[in-house]
């Protein structure tokens, strides 16, 4: 059975993409914990980050790289933090969130909500600086 992430790929599931090539893709998270909070998979569907073969986690890491240098220029914060939980949906990801302080990472906090023309605003401003 295709994860969440895999209906995100082949567009059976609707998604804010903000970039998106061959290999991979990076969306926002619906369930944000910061403004600009965005999750990146290969579109190869792969339960565990450190089970994919090097070539794919090699990209996937450049491609989140790119990912996250054009949020922090939409952004305002101190950094972009990264987390690979990966036990939510079982498909290889990473969150690339938006931080002023390691509270912002903590996944039990309430989660934000934007209406779908922020998050499609948020997606745009985010999509049109990757590069």
């Amino acid at each position: 059975m295709a994860s969440i992430f895999s209906k995100i790929v082949t567009g059976e599931i609707p998604s804010y993409k903000v970039a998106e090539d061959a290999d991979y893709l990076a969306f926002l998270d619906i369930f944000p914990l910061t403004t600009g909070h965005v999750l990146v998979i290969p579109k190869k569907e792969v339960d565990y980050l450190f089970d994919l073969d090097k070539e794919t986690y090699s990209g996937l890491m450049e491609f989140s790289r790119r990912v996250a240098l054009a949020i922090g220029k939409v952004i305002a914060c101190k950094r972009v933090g990264v987390a690979v939980l990966g036990l939510e949906v079982p498909h290889a990801h990473i969150h690339l969130i938006p931080i002023n302080s390691e509270r912002d990472l903590d996944f039990s906090r309430p989660k934000l909500q934007f209406s779908p023309e922020e998050f499609a605003s948020m997606a745009k401003s985010i999509a049109d600086l990757f590069v």
